[in-house]
């Protein structure tokens, strides 16, 4: 820092680093919004895979009994 500096030069600089900061204060704001809502929103992803991986089992359970359980065709007429 100049040591020569006016009290104008200074109150400029001064008015500079306001604007620069309350600008900063702004943008960290938003970015906070942005953060809370991706949160959020994965959250809900995370909820919803759960749900997906749930249901996948569930058939993959169901075809699997139905590979087991004898079908219509292979089951034996009565009359033999």
């Amino acid at each position: 820092m100049k040591h020569d500096d006016t009290p104008s030069d200074l109150d400029t600089r001064l008015t500079a680093l306001e604007s620069r900061y309350a600008y900063q204060e702004d943008w960290i704001d938003s970015l906070d919004q942005a953060i809370a809502a991706q949160e959020k929103r994965l959250a809900q992803l995370e909820r919803m895979n759960q749900l997906m991986q749930g249901k996948i089992r569930e058939q993959q359970r169901a075809l699997q009994e139905s590979d087991n359980a004898p079908s219509p065709d292979d089951e034996r007429p009565p009359h033999y």
